[in-house]
């Protein structure tokens, strides 16, 4: 066992490090799970809901606060993971509590938006002001192209980077299901690499919290869908995962230097990509005009049904991660195991949903 574990990248086996980071994981994924019922109790009691319109899928109301609970799942997890470790986390602190910070003011700003409607000018500063928040703390990409410039290109990257792969997983959360395992087999694929180095054990901490936290609200947001994530959330899980995909203190002394780390988020780059440039072509405003332009439109205007579409772009964002952890240098190995992983644990959290639905069927066709 102690090789085996060496194999896949764990440097002490012996050590109580890498249960820290299971413990974490089971922590995050356990709050989130058994919290979404309340939040989504008192979300209906209030109103916290998207209403049916012609852009939506849903047919009745749909509580969105579930955001709020992701949040609470890897906040609670952190934190006993303080309580676990102190000596662990004290070295890592400063990074681990500017990626919560910022994420929290995101959670806020896109739960308010969810409720009321912010403008699209007003979202977009404050998720350039939480991506400043990285780069204050050296989260972000360090340019070396030998110009005087280099700091305020790299400043500018990180800033892109942010804003960028925030809304782009915002603009993924279109049916039951999909954003959330997108952001959950990012996060183990980011964990997979960041557990190769100690230098990066602020990701892998915050990773393993949020890995958890997204497979507990998949337990409840696969089609049919209870509960969804919103924008508070989606901005939650973009922001932590651009966050975290920075922290190996990037150096960029090429254009192609960005590859390796986009290739983790290619899907939802691709998706945004493609929407806004064909919105542009149309003469719309691609911040703020809403369409069934994006991937999972597509599949589903092709007769797909929304467990078959997210399905398909789970495996589509396996298949990217698998690249992005072969590009990254991680073994064979290292990649089956994460990718063996990943699939069990989607294949459980499917599986007790669709066992769920079964049974509701069944009692109510048998009163």
């Amino acid at each position: 066992m102690t090789e085996f574990l060496k194999a896949i990248g764990i440097a002490n086996p012996g050590g109580t490090g890498w249960l820290t980071v299971v413990f974490t994981f089971v922590v995050a994924w356990i709050v989130t799970w058994r919290f979404i019922p309340r939040v989504r109790q008192f979300a209906l009691k209030v109103g916290w809901a998207d209403h049916p319109n012609a852009r939506r899928l849903n047919k009745e109301p749909l509580p969105n606060a579930g955001g709020l609970a992701i949040f609470a799942g890897v906040v609670a997890a952190l934190v006993v993971a303080t309580a676990l470790r102190p000596i662990l986390i004290q070295e890592v602190q400063v990074q681990v509590l500017a990626i919560l910070l910022g994420g929290s003011i995101l959670v806020l700003v896109g739960f308010v938006d969810d409720q009321f409607g912010l403008p699209p000018l007003f979202r977009l500063l404050v998720q350039l002001l939480a991506a400043l928040l990285l780069v204050a703390v050296d989260i972000r990409f360090h340019a070396a192209f030998g110009t005087a410039l280099d700091p305020l290109l790299g400043i500018l990257l990180t800033l892109v980077w942010v804003v960028g792969i925030t809304n782009a997983v915002n603009l993924m959360d279109g049916v039951d299901g999909l954003a959330g395992g997108v952001a959950f087999i990012t996060a183990m694929s980011l964990l997979a690499v960041s557990a190769q180095s100690p230098q990066w054990a602020a990701a892998t901490l915050v990773l393993s919290a949020l890995a958890g936290a997204a497979l507990g609200f998949l337990r409840h947001n696969f089609y049919p869908s209870k509960i969804i994530m919103g924008d508070a959330g989606a901005y939650f899980f973009g922001y932590v995962l651009a966050a975290t995909a920075l922290l190996g203190s990037l150096k960029l002394t090429t254009a192609f230097s960005l590859v390796p780390t986009a290739l983790f988020l290619l899907l939802p780059i691709l998706d945004t990509t493609q929407v806004f440039v064909q919105r542009l072509l149309r003469g719309q405003n691609p911040m703020a005009t809403p369409g069934k332009d994006h991937i999972h439109h597509r599949l589903l205007a092709r007769g797909f049904s929304q467990r078959r579409t997210t399905l398909t772009l789970w495996t589509i964002t396996l298949l990217f991660n698998l690249l992005a952890m072969r590009v990254q240098g991680l073994s064979p190995l290292v990649i089956g195991v994460t990718a063996l992983g990943t699939a069990l644990l989607l294949g459980f959290t499917v599986w007790r949903k669709l066992r769920a639905v079964w049974k509701e069927a069944e009692g109510a066709a048998h009163p």
